[in-house]
Order: C-alpha cells, then sequence, then structure tokens
C-alpha cells in the first residue's frame, strides 16, 4: 500500500505540475498577443476600481439582470469558489488515506456544507444546460464547445460525491448525516468489497483529478478566458461610460508619410485595456440580444465584433510571435496540422487579412447607433462603442469613408455649424416665434451692464428644427416664469462636435472643441444648460480633455431642482396616460433617470406607464451615433420599432427629453398611421403647459 501511495502521489505531483505548466503557457502567449497593442493610459482611482469590483464581480450585479441566467451564474460562481476547498480535502484523502482537511471538530459541519454546495452546482450545471439547450435560448450558441464547460463541472462535482461514497465502504464508516448523498451511494454499492471500493474511490479521484487539469488548460484557450481576463477588465473599464479617448494630431516630423495612420486599422493598434475586451467576452450573447441595429434586422452583433476581433489577435499574435495559441500542441494537431504549417497558415493570414473588410465590415460599424444598451448588458464590462469608433474613426480619417448622407451633414457642421448647412446667420431667428418670452444673448446683457448665470445651450436641433424649437421656447419660458438668470450665445453658437465624433471625424471634432472653449472662455461661462443631451454629456464628460470644465445640466435636471423648489408650480391637470422614452446619451451615458420621471408625475393628472424596455435597458430610437442623418436601408426601421414598444402599454402621449429622440419617435406614430391619436412632447412641452394653462400646442 505504501509503494502504491508513494507512486500515486508522484503521479499526481507530475501530472499537476504539468496541468500548471500548461496552464501558465496559454497565459503567457495571451499575455503576449495583448502586449502587442498600444500602452493604456490608467488613473489611480483605486477606491472606485475596487468598488465596482465589489459591485460587478462578487455582487454578479450585472449578470442578475436576466434573474435566471443571473442566479445560475451566481450558483455557479460562488459554488465554485466554495467547493475548492471540498477539492483540497479530496486531495489529501488519496494522498493520505483517513487523512483531512485539519479543521477539528467542525470538520462534519465542513463536509456537509460542502456537499449541500456541490448539489447546488449540479442544480446549475443541469438547469443552465435546460436553458441553453432543451429551452433554447436565442441569445445562447448550442455546439459541443458552448456546452464543454457544463461537462466538465458535472463531471467534477459527480466524481466528488462517487468518491466520498467510495471512500465509506473503503473505510468502514458508517452512513453519516454529514453525507447524505455519499451515504446513499455508499449504501447502493454495500455488495463491494473493500479492495473495489478502494479501486473505484482511486477511479473517482483521478477523475476529478484530470478533469480539473484539463478544465485549467481549456479556460485560458476558450470563452472562458473571462474567468481570468473580467476581473481584470472591470478593474480596467472606463470610469465615465462611454467616454472616448483624444487622439493626439501632433506629427513626428521623422514618421514616413506613408504610415500615419488615425483610429483602428490593424488589430495591434487597440489599446491593451481593448485587447482584454476580446478575451473578457463570455459570448453570453447578452450584448446583440439588446443591440437596436441586431434586433431590427442589421448585420451588426457586437458580441460577434468582440469574438472575430479576438480571434483575429489570437492568430495574428501567434505570427508575431511564434508563441503557439493552443497546448498541448498534440492535442490540436487535427484541427491545426503540424506546428510549422499553422504558423505558415497564420503568417499568410496577418499578410492578406485587413481587420475591416476581412474581419470586420463596413456594414457592421455603420450599423452602430453608439446606444451602449450592449455595455449596460455586458457582465464583464467590456467596451463595444469605443471599438466600434476606433474602427470608424480609422475608414473616416485614414481612407476618407463614410456614408454619403452623413457625409453630407458632416460637411455642413464644417461649414455652416448645423447638419443642415443653413446660414450661421439665421441660428438666432428662433426666437423670433414668441418675442414674449425674454432669450437675451450674451452680447446683448452685456451691453446692458447684466450678468447671466446659466449659458443656454440651444444645440442646432433647438436652433434650426422647427419642432425642436418649440422645446426651447418652452424651456425658455419656464425659466423665465422661474426667476432664472440666462443667456443663449445666438449665432456664435456652433455645433457641439458629438456627430462629428461619434461618426469617427475626430479632426473635425477637435477643431469644433477647440472654437467652442474659446468662446465659453471668452464669456466667463461657468454653467452651462442644454436641452440636447448629446451636447450635455459631450460638454460634461469630455470637453474636460481639452481644457474646458464647467457646471453642466440637462435642461430636465434643471426644471426639477425649480419643480422642488417650487418656483415652477404645475398647477392644470393633464388627464393622459403617458409613457417616457430614455434617451441613451440622458441615461445610459449620465445615469439620469429620475428627474424627467419626477417633473411628470409632479404634473395633476398624469398617468405615467412605463414600457416594458426602460431606464437602464431602454431601446435607443436610432438616431445616435450620427444616425440621424442617414437612411436605415436593411431590416426594419428602429424608430418604428421603439414606437411599437411604446404603444405596447397603450399611452395617449409619449414623451422624452431629447429632441432627437422625440423626432424619431414623432416619425414612428406616423409610420404606425397614429400620429392624431398619440401626441409626442417634450417634458419642458407636458410642463409648460401644466405651469401657464396652456392648451396642448400641436407638435407637428
Amino acid at each position: 500500500m505504501n509503494t502504491f501511495l508513494l507512486v500515486n502521489a508522484i503521479a499526481f505531483a507530475i501530472i499537476t505540475i504539468y496541468g500548471v505548466y500548461l496552464f501558465a503557457k496559454v497565459v503567457a502567449t495571451r499575455v503576449a498577443y495583448i502586449r502587442l497593442g498600444r500602452k493604456s493610459e490608467f488613473d489611480r482611482d483605486f477606491k472606485e476600481r475596487f468598488r465596482r469590483i465589489g459591485k460587478i464581480v462578487f455582487g454578479q450585479s450585472k449578470l442578475l439582470k436576466d434573474k435566471k441566467s443571473g442566479i445560475i451564474h451566481v450558483m455557479m460562481f460562488y459554488g465554485f469558489i466554495l467547493v475548492q476547498f471540498g477539492a483540497i480535502d479530496m486531495f489529501i484523502k488519496g494522498l493520505s488515506p483517513e487523512s483531512h482537511l485539519p479543521l477539528g471538530s467542525i470538520y462534519p459541519g465542513f463536509v456537509f456544507f460542502q456537499e449541500l454546495v456541490t448539489l447546488m452546482i449540479l442544480v446549475a450545471v443541469i438547469w443552465a444546460f435546460y436553458r441553453r439547450y432543451i429551452e433554447k435560448l436565442v441569445r445562447l450558441k448550442r455546439g459541443f464547445k458552448a456546452g464543454l464547460v457544463l461537462l466538465f463541472i458535472g463531471t467534477l462535482m459527480i466524481s466528488v460525491l462517487f468518491g466520498n461514497g467510495m471512500a465509506q465502504l473503503w473505510h468502514g464508516h458508517d452512513p453519516t448525516w454529514t453525507e447524505p448523498v455519499a451515504s446513499v451511494i455508499a449504501m447502493a454499492f454495500s455488495w463491494l468489497p473493500t479492495t473495489g471500493a478502494m479501486v473505484m474511490f482511486y477511479v473517482a479521484w483521478w477523475i476529478h483529478t484530470i478533469t480539473i487539469l484539463v478544465f485549467l488548460v481549456y479556460v485560458p484557450q476558450s470563452k472562458h478566458a473571462h474567468l481570468i481576463a473580467a476581473p481584470i477588465n472591470v478593474f480596467l473599464s472606463k470610469r465615465v461610460p462611454g467616454k472616448l479617448k483624444k487622439i493626439d494630431f501632433e506629427m513626428d516630423e521623422d514618421q514616413d508619410e506613408e504610415e500615419i495612420s488615425f483610429g483602428v486599422g490593424k488589430v495591434e493598434d487597440f489599446e491593451q485595456h481593448q485587447m482584454i475586451d476580446f478575451y473578457a467576452c463570455v459570448e453570453c450573447g447578452r450584448c446583440t440580444d439588446v443591440c437596436p441595429a441586431s434586433g431590427t434586422g442589421k448585420m451588426l452583433s457586437p458580441m460577434d465584433i468582440m469574438i472575430k476581433v479576438r480571434d483575429h489577435l489570437t492568430e495574428k499574435g501567434a505570427a508575431i510571435t511564434g508563441k503557439s495559441p493552443w497546448v498541448p500542441a498534440y492535442a490540436f494537431a487535427n484541427a491545426a496540422g503540424n506546428q510549422a504549417s499553422a504558423k505558415q497558415e497564420a503568417a499568410a493570414t496577418v499578410q492578406s487579412a485587413s481587420l475591416i473588410g476581412d474581419v470586420i465590415t463596413e456594414e457592421e460599424l455603420a450599423g452602430c447607433t453608439t446606444c451602449r444598451n450592449c455595455e449596460d448588458a455586458c457582465p464583464v464590462n467590456n467596451e463595444h462603442v469605443g471599438t466600434i469608433i476606433d474602427m470608424r474613426r480609422y475608414l473616416v480619417m485614414t481612407e476618407g469613408k463614410m456614408d454619403q448622407d452623413v457625409q453630407r451633414a458632416v460637411m455642413n457642421i464644417e461649414r455652416q455649424g448645423n447638419p443642415w448647412g443653413l446660414s450661421k446667420k439665421d441660428r438666432i431667428k428662433w426666437r423670433e416665434q414668441d418675442e414674449s418670452v425674454h432669450i437675451p444673448t450674451i452680447k446683448e446683457l452685456s451691453k446692458e451692464g447684466k450678468d447671466f448665470e446659466y449659458l443656454f445651450w440651444v444645440s442646432s436641433m433647438g436652433a434650426y428644427d422647427n419642432r425642436s424649437q418649440k422645446i426651447a421656447l418652452a424651456f425658455a419660458k419656464l425659466l423665465n416664469q422661474a426667476g432664472v438668470s440666462f443667456a443663449i450665445l445666438g449665432n456664435k453658437e456652433a455645433n457641439s462636435g458629438d456627430t462629428a465624433r461619434r461618426i469617427g471625424n475626430e479632426f473635425l471634432f477637435q477643431e469644433i472643441a477647440e472654437k467652442n472653449i474659446k468662446e465659453f472662455t471668452k464669456n466667463d461661462v461657468k454653467k452651462i444648460v442644454t436641452i440636447d443631451p448629446h451636447a450635455y454629456n459631450i460638454f460634461k464628460n469630455e470637453y474636460p480633455d481639452f481644457g474646458f470644465e464647467a457646471e453642466v445640466y440637462h435642461h430636465t435636471q434643471l426644471l426639477y431642482d425649480l419643480v422642488m423648489d417650487g418656483k415652477l408650480k404645475p398647477q392644470k391637470a393633464i388627464n393622459q396616460r403617458l409613457t417616457y422614452h430614455d434617451s441613451c446619451y440622458l441615461g445610459r451615458y449620465n445615469g439620469v433617470y429620475d428627474p424627467p420621471r419626477e417633473i411628470l408625475q409632479a404634473i395633476p393628472g398624469l398617468e405615467l406607464v412605463e414600457m416594458e424596455r426602460s431606464k437602464e435597458n431602454g431601446m435607443c430610437c436610432g438616431a445616435g451615433g450620427g444616425l440621424m442623418w442617414s437612411e436605415e436601408t436593411t431590416g426594419n426601421r428602429i424608430n418604428v420599432a421603439r414606437t411599437e414598444q411604446a404603444l405596447a402599454v397603450e399611452p395617449n402621449m409619449i414623451s422624452s427629453a431629447c429632441p432627437y429622440c422625440l423626432t424619431m419617435i414623432s416619425d414612428g406614430t406616423k409610420a404606425k398611421e397614429v400620429e392624431e391619436d398619440i401626441s409626442t412632447m417634450d417634458v419642458a412641452e407636458i410642463l409648460a403647459i401644466s405651469v401657464f394653462h396652456e392648451e396642448e400646442i400641436k407638435t407637428a
């Protein structure tokens, strides 16, 4: 027996060391591939980053947005952590029979707890199998590889229970309450002789050991690399959601002009933290499931973007570094051929495949509305939008490719400061529609020797779009009523630059931002309020990178404060059933969900009903990412799909707090031929009706 135990211990040590070596080798190759990327900037706000780890990784907050899948994952996540102590205990029992973890009097309780955890994990495995292969959840893949981890985990749990049952027979222990399942197994096999029980124990013991080591090696070279990459990814992710990185256009005098490019045109142009995104992807499909483009039949799938770029990085990384991505090599001989041919194939792929075109198509990149619903749904904090926009930047600024409609809008912004190409001199004319509303320019106040508290950024929509002008007027009238001191730039106002930046023209955006900042600084602007969530987001979160910081408010935030302070008093009852559509740039980008709803709930008679997809999971209207200015040519229209979701709750009114959203939803009601029965209005317009006892204004 001692000889057997010695041989067993030596075999265990050799196989374990080999397994750990293979694991380390795979991880090292992935690290080598990631190091091909550009270095990332990293702020050291560790308190916030560790708080995020606690909430998302250990609190499983994002996973629990899908309750069923979330509960399954919580059971597996914590169960697998806890069951590792049982695995150590089992290793000890196999290496030194009759021994166990030195836990003294609490050992029986530990054994009972481990059995409960093991059973819990088995339940989770069966439930996950049902969700994937029986219920056939659309977002989940159903190939053999997709379910391999369930096979691994199930084998580990069954081998533990069976091994413990055989250990009872082998050592002659009576059935015990601390191991109810193992005791039942022992009773079922009570006919086995002692030697047979010992043999069966070691069969289970070795199955458990080898499965753990195979699983360990399998994890980093599969989608389950997220077990390693996800916590790192969550820790490193941006503290400001959706914030885009500034491009430095300063040129090195010694750099060859042919080598100059902007954006990401090859995989190694991504930053290293973005590459961790690719390996952190769980392939759970949650991002694609909520994507408005994917949901309306467009080619874009955020999950596929991550998977395809990850696989391309792995292939190219192998060719550049000479490190094979798959170990042990003999296990992949049939799939990849011999190592020499595999390297030749990878090298050929590097020479011929282009990131944009062969790996990711232009159509996929063009479909993104930048709504960030994918990022909000992602359980590992992947940042799909930034990845897509980086590739858009390459198309626009390096290859000069852009949708014709969008290109026209961007050129108009460059020339006239608005996407329609209307005269700069006409930007102030909107206030002439109601001269009873006091809307001074900064210049006019200056001549009167007066100061202002807020700069009202009207935006191109508020200044030029007939429908949005009514929103701007309603808001200005409410500010007058509340005694708020404000001014506008008038014809000095330009464009915020959001459209140019999101579509990929970073160079134009930076020119716009520089001019705007000069104007803000010249006029000593300390506070900005706007009806445009896109301008709100870019002023608040992205202009600081260019040297400008101010207090930035969305108009619903300011109106909420004025209502709560009693400076605006909703009085007229509006007896309507209303549903509110969340702007992506107000909500998911900046977490502003409650102020618009609180305003609406303060209005007498108004019944607020929520759509099935609201707040964090609200669906995009289809206007973001510069797509307001292009036509949808494939699938269904996003704005119509969103309007249908609103109509499902049978409202009389649909409200929003964004001129882009309101335009898209209004077009949606027209497409559904319900515009005569269902009005579409901004929160400010509805509040103005109640405050000023107005008749409901026409919305078209």
